[in-house]
């Protein structure tokens, strides 16, 4: 059985200077629980890799006013103000990606692959210092596979060995992030029996997950609200 840790007990699995991939689009899929323990942590120099980092004071947002982070890499910083304003004052470093490089680079770096060749990017300010090739008489960049730390991801329900299923936009860049670190916590609504589970519905089998934290939210006309 995957373990269940309480409360903050998770915290003891990040060091500083670690790089964590966190779920989520918007804040759909975040794993607000997670991140509330981590922004009241004494954690520091941490990279996030998200697609986003939340809104202002809220998810990922709040880890930047503590300044707990270092770098963020993803791609859409601009639904934050306060990250493009900790940016421009030289306080976070900032790693722009394209969203659909960024989740490829994500699946490859849990799939054991080194990178792999795009168009997306090519002759822009994002491709400069990258290695180019041309196949087949177009232009491809080189992006390298993306690794991390702790994956912190976001799923609706898990059985009690930690097979996950998602919550429909709720999916999104949560799957391939639990492939792809050293350590993988799920935030969850709900842990149901074994068995309970359709093989077919399944997403992010139990090999990938190693421990379980109770999500403390609920969403109530589209809010995220603290119940607890």
């Amino acid at each position: 059985m995957v373990k269940l840790l309480k409360d903050n007990e998770f915290l003891k699995f990040i060091k500083d200077g670690d790089k964590l991939l966190v779920g989520g689009f918007g804040m759909s899929g975040t794993p607000l629980t997670l991140i509330d323990g981590l922004a009241a942590s004494s954690k520091k120099e941490l990279t996030v890799v998200s697609n986003n980092l939340g809104e202002v004071d809220k998810g990922l947002g709040k880890l930047l006013n503590k300044n707990i982070l270092k770098k963020a890499i993803g791609s859409y910083f601009t639904t934050n103000r306060d990250a493009v304003k900790a940016w421009s004052e030289g306080e976070l470093e900032i790693e722009l990606i394209p969203q659909g490089t960024l989740a490829e680079a994500v699946r490859c770096g849990g799939a054991g692959i080194g990178g792999f060749y795009t168009k997306t990017a090519v002759g822009t300010k994002l491709a400069e210092g990258k290695e180019e090739k041309v196949i087949d008489g177009e232009r491809y960049i080189l992006e390298k596979g993306i690794k991390g730390d702790v994956s912190l991801i976001k799923a609706h329900k898990a059985d009690r060995i930690g097979n996950l299923v998602y919550d429909h936009t709720g999916r999104n860049f949560n799957p391939v992030m639990a492939t792809a670190s050293k350590i993988v916590i799920a935030e969850v609504d709900e842990i149901v029996e074994n068995g309970s589970l359709l093989p077919t519905e399944i997403v992010t089998p139990h090999i990938y997950v190693d421990y379980i934290v109770m999500s403390k939210y609920v969403k109530k006309g589209g809010v995220f609200v603290e119940t607890v």
